[in-house]
């Protein structure tokens, strides 16, 4: 950057609002390249911002930490927005009883799966203590999966990464599998397909929370 931008830069980033702003601004662009694509798994909208805003930081040399210190209370809605599901779950509620026992069994099988499978495939190849513990919740919405991780000696913002990426690869790649995937995708499906993708990503969260720190315990249990 030449001196008079770097200088203008270095008043900016001194601001709070900036980084939010920013932010706000790149997915907002991200999801209108996305819309006028026909909303093609390419080009997901999370996975241009990402791009768009490390390209950013490293151009301009700016620290996460300093990014983050503005652009935080994007993280700090995460979980409001995710019990704000709750609403178009309540208005197919009488669908979501009468498919209670098939939910409850791919809930658990896909739970249980996805778990098993990275923590397997990641001590197969050598992953640390902490690299296990921050990895195994990867299949769950980011605040649950960190909150597991933090009080489990893991590492969030490693599984805060390892989240996103799941959800990105999943959203781009799954796409030509499957009619829809991710809450986000689902609810422009139809109100129906986003309650019960809503449902399924709460009560996953809450298996694996339940499930992840029992097998931790176990597996303690069988060591010692």
């Amino acid at each position: 950057m030449s001196t008079p931008l770097a200088e203008i830069w270095v008043y900016l980033a001194a601001t709070p609002l900036l980084f939010l702003t920013l932010t706000l601004l790149v997915y907002q662009a991200a999801y209108w390249i996305y819309r006028r694509a026909g909303f093609h798994p390419l080009l997901n909208p999370v996975a241009i911002s990402i791009a768009i805003l490390v390209a950013l930081l490293r151009l301009t040399g700016t620290p996460y930490e300093t990014y983050f210190s503005g652009a935080q209370f994007v993280h700090f809605l995460l979980g409001p927005a995710t019990v704000a599901l709750a609403v178009p779950l309540y208005a197919q509620f009488d669908k979501l009883k009468r498919a209670l026992w098939p939910i409850c069994g791919a809930l658990l099988a896909g739970a249980v799966t996805a778990l098993v499978s990275a923590v397997g495939i990641a001590w197969a190849l050598g992953a640390s203590k902490a690299t296990l513990l921050s990895i195994a919740p990867k299949s769950v919405t980011t605040p649950i999966a960190m909150g597991i991780v933090e009080r489990l000696g893991g590492l969030p913002s490693l599984t805060a990464v390892l989240v996103v990426c799941t959800g990105i690869i999943g959203a781009v790649g799954a796409k030509y599998v499957l009619d829809a995937l991710g809450t986000a995708r689902a609810f422009q499906e139809s109100d129906e397909a986003g309650a019960f993708s809503g449902l399924a990503m709460g009560l996953c969260g809450l298996v694996t929370a339940v499930l992840f720190p029992l097998g931790v315990w176990l597996a303690a249990r069988v060591i010692s």
